[in-house]
């Protein structure tokens, strides 16, 4: 191997490898955003660019490279992981927090006059390029984004996913792909577009009723779409898709094209085409390739806001995978008990065993992300991953976190609950209580139809709030049919703008997921999913509430019942009775006995 092409071992030799090619190039900056072409949350290893050169983990993060400073924008659910991570690289931790600068704020503030900052912008937002280039043109900075920076320098970057596509059939995929065709054709007729351009790999599992596994935790795969108002295109792997299933494409009037041929067949695009976009959802590079003729039709993907509404069939497939879970849930905290004190129980062995539960329920594919098994100090680490080298083991007196899910034919599923281990702290059952009054509050909420949902994050928080406690990361996430367990447009996060797209609709699935963070000692968080449903119609306009729709206990033990007002201690009996109604049929043995135990009304 020539030694120039060797790999780079470390975050600081990669650091210099890069200021290396900023000097030759000119260059007083290099960003890189933590995406793909595709702005994923989750990347492929191909595109886990700031993952490679920054050496932190996290999954959201922004690095920013200078001539002398390396900085990792994260936010709070990430610092002290970051902190560790990061230490001893030269990166420095960047704390995203409001009022003070991000890193496209800072590039526009401390690259000199007239300098040069390079991006790829092949995964760059459309949106993200132009809040730059606003930011940079003032003061005449140059932003150079035609090309991939690191090509050589990570040498051993991985090859891109090949893994098959397979269809999403019925009973549990409940719609034709021609009438999702068809209510998105409409979306661009009312529009005024006659074409719709789709970077996102849900938007694309969702409309072709296809899965795949490129993507860890996602069953989606790499892959761009163009719909027409007749006919529509797909780029996706060559050899991917079977020849079966390639023809029930055609016979819906798809024509399936290699992947990497977008950028040119975008170039070749009728220069007269009205084109629909969602300037948030794709690349800068893959617009620069259409020619400039081309209108641009700009507002959120149409699939976008019909796949976060869930219909009355994919609810009843939900509700039958929610009951599976809680059935493998209470399978898995019944062994739990039963081995604390008696075996050596680590955070990693409980990883294993949620998997071998879930897995023997019927339906299910694979984790819906990677399980967060947290205790004592490391529940303070909202993102924490144990892993066989770095875990602790559950022995002696804490609180035990675990927020874990499953994907599911009919459903995916995203849970966190509080398991005491020994005796709990007078304190740790106080957090505990009020986490669990705030996850109450907003699951027993009426608020009116299209409510924006950063607007309902006030609702959890008030218990909280009460005992001057907060919270860094939002409350609320939506959440996919079999599909990403971080969907949007819906986000419950005073964080987060109110923007119109976010507004609550009926069908929607969110979570609900307050907590309490105390660095070096323990975290709490108990998380719901919920279902937005409506709740009547009155002369002030239609109103929605909340099902629940998560099945499993809520350890009492981590709480104190007397804080518990008469209608929350209604609220947790009304929901312990259900979960017993709904799980008891699915267990028996040690199963049902845990489950008969841990929903006795208190």
């Amino acid at each position: 191997m020539n030694p120039s092409s060797r790999p780079l071992a470390s975050v600081a030799d990669r650091i210099a490898a890069v200021r290396a090619l900023m000097a030759r190039e000119q260059l007083d900056a290099l960003l890189v955003p933590s995406a793909d072409p595709h702005l994923s949350e989750y990347l492929p290893g191909h595109w886990q660019a700031r993952r490679w050169l920054s050496g932190f983990n996290g999954s959201v993060g922004t690095l920013v490279v200078a001539g002398n400073f390396a900085g990792l924008w994260a936010d709070s659910r990430y610092w002290e992981q970051a902190e560790r991570e990061l230490a001893d690289t030269g990166v420095v931790l960047m704390k995203l927090q409001p009022g003070e600068p991000g890193p496209l704020e800072w590039l526009a503030e401390q690259v000199p006059e007239g300098g040069r900052v390079a991006v790829d912008a092949r995964v760059l937002a459309l949106q993200t390029e132009r809040s730059l280039k606003q930011k940079l043109d003032p003061r005449g900075i140059k932003l150079l984004a035609e090309r991939d920076w690191l090509a050589d320098i990570w040498t051993d970057r991985p090859a891109l996913p090949w893994q098959p596509v397979v269809a999403h059939l019925a009973p549990e995929a409940t719609e034709p792909v021609a009438s999702k065709l068809a209510r998105v054709r409409q979306a661009m007729a009312k529009a005024g577009a006659n074409a719709h351009f789709i970077a996102t790999v849900d938007d694309i599992a969702w409309l072709f009723n296809l899965r795949g596994s490129d993507v860890s935790y996602n069953p989606v795969f790499l892959s761009f779409a163009l719909v027409k108002e007749q006919g529509a295109v797909l780029w996706v792997g060559e050899g991917k898709l079977a020849p079966a299933l390639q023809q029930q494409l055609a016979a819906d009037g798809i024509e399936v094209r290699e992947y990497a041929q977008v950028t040119a067949d975008l170039a070749a695009v009728d220069p007269a085409t009205r084109l629909l976009i969602d300037p948030a959802r794709v690349t800068a590079g893959l617009i620069s390739a259409l020619p400039v003729p081309v209108q641009l039709i700009e507002q959120i993907n149409p699939s976008t806001l019909f796949k976060a509404s869930k219909s009355e069939a994919e609810l009843a497939h939900i509700r039958r995978a929610m009951a599976h879970d809680g059935a493998a849930l209470c399978e898995f905290f019944a062994w739990l008990e039963a081995a604390l004190g008696q075996e050596r129980v680590t955070e990693v062995t409980i990883d294993e065993q949620l998997l071998a539960a879930r897995a023997r329920q019927p339906g299910y594919v694979c984790p819906s992300f990677a399980t967060i098994a947290a205790f004592a100090a490391n529940g303070a680490l909202p993102h924490y991953r144990a892993t066989e080298e770095s875990h602790s083991v559950i022995e002696g007196n804490g609180l035990l976190l675990i927020d874990s899910g499953g994907q599911y034919l009919g459903g995916t599923t995203d849970i966190t609950r509080m398991v005491p281990v020994g005796e709990p702290t007078q304190e740790q059952k106080e957090d505990c209580t009020r986490v669990l009054q705030g996850m109450m509050a907003l699951s027993a909420a009426r608020f009116p139809e299209g409510i924006l949902t950063p607007l309902l994050d006030a609702i959890a928080r008030a218990p909280l709030w009460a005992g001057n406690v907060n919270y860094g990361h939002g409350t609320g996430h939506g959440v996919g049919y079999f599909l990403n367990v971080h969907e949007g447009p819906q986000v419950i996060a005073y964080q987060a703008a109110a923007a119109p797209h976010t507004a609550m609709r009926e069908g929607m699935i969110t979570s609900i997921e307050p907590g309490t963070y105390r660095p070096g000692r323990w975290g709490v968080r108990i998380e719901n999913l919920v279902a937005s449903r409506a709740a009547g119609r009155s002369e002030f306009g239609e109103f929605l509430c909340f099902e629940t729709l998560t099945l499993c206990p809520i350890d009492t033990r981590c709480l104190l019942p007397e804080r518990l007002a008469p209608h929350e201690r209604d609220w947790l009996n009304g929901y312990h009775s259900l979960v017993r109604e709904r799980i008891a049929p699915l267990v028996s043995g040690a199963a049902l006995a845990w489950l008969n135990e841990r929903t006795a009304a208190i």
